[in-house]
């Protein structure tokens, strides 16, 4: 089953636009866990579990399991979540961005060594820094083209002199992802839920990609603005929160805490589409 297939089953069965971020920060850790890196595939394992039948994706952020040294519990939680949830596609949040052999490599980390069905990347070294990540049939990637962040109107807000109707360079970036670049239907994009008026403008421009929207929970994103702007039959969403699920108490009850923000999230973003 392709990535896309199994973004669309998930969504069926799961009735969910919802992705659960994976940023394990053990400073952050509830009660006997905290400050405990070595907890890390623990305390990640009992969200996944708690969570499992509520989201249209998982999405482990590598950094947050490389900065301790836990590459090793990554792998494990990868086959967890193959295990538990295998009706849930895994985005591997990996933001890789470069050319040629070391492209070639950082794809065979994401889809052979992890197992993701999809990476995040960066774009803008070209379409030689993408193409080695869609030899891999049926996985998915998803390219930087509005983020939530506020650093991001340095570039990607600009417009281009030289391009025909001189497009913002997310613009630009969104119709290559539509267009040229997308060869095999392997291609979404990341928007981010801090934007509304812009996820709109790129649902215009790619109208039948995938789009990764984080920035819903702690970072102030509007659930229900995010979804009017980006969802559209045939064109999913699949809207990221991290902190506000992970964080949702500071007790041994964490995960049934897990389970009732991420209940609480899908259930808005449902409404938002009816």
């Amino acid at each position: 089953m392709t990535f896309l297939e199994m973004l669309g089953a998930a969504e069926r069965q799961n009735q969910s636009m919802l992705c659960v971020g994976l940023d394990p920060e053990p400073t952050k850790f509830p009660g006997k866990l905290k400050g405990d890196s070595n907890k890390i595939y623990d305390f990640c394992a009992a969200i996944v579990d708690a969570t499992a039948d509520l989201a249209i994706a998982f999405k482990p952020q590598i950094a947050y399991f490389a900065a301790h040294r836990a590459e090793g519990q990554l792998e494990r939680l990868m086959e967890h979540m193959r295990r538990v949830a295998p009706q849930v596609p895994i985005i591997l949040d990996a933001k890789r961005g470069d050319i040629g052999s070391t492209a070639e490599q950082y794809a065979v980390e994401a889809f052979e060594r992890y197992g993701a069905d999809a990476v995040t990347l960066s774009p803008f070294m070209g379409f030689d820094s993408v193409a080695p990540y869609l030899k891999h049939a049926g996985k998915g990637a998803f390219l930087l083209c509005r983020t939530s962040n506020p650093g991001g109107d340095d570039l990607q807000n600009q417009r281009l002199a030289s391009i025909d109707g001189q497009p913002l360079l997310y613009e630009h970036v969104a119709r290559l992802a539509q267009g040229p670049w997308n060869l095999n239907g392997q291609l979404g994009l990341v928007v981010g839920a801090t934007y509304p008026a812009e996820i709109e403008r790129v649902r215009a421009v790619a109208p039948t990609l995938p789009l990764l929207i984080p920035g819903v929970g702690a970072q102030g994103g509007d659930a229900v603005a995010t979804v009017k702007a980006g969802w559209r039959p045939g064109a999913p969403i699949i809207v990221n929160s991290s902190r506000a699920i992970l964080y949702a108490s500071s007790s041994d009850d964490f995960a049934e805490a897990a389970r009732r923000e991420a209940i609480r999230t899908r259930d808005v973003l449902q409404a938002a589409r009816r």
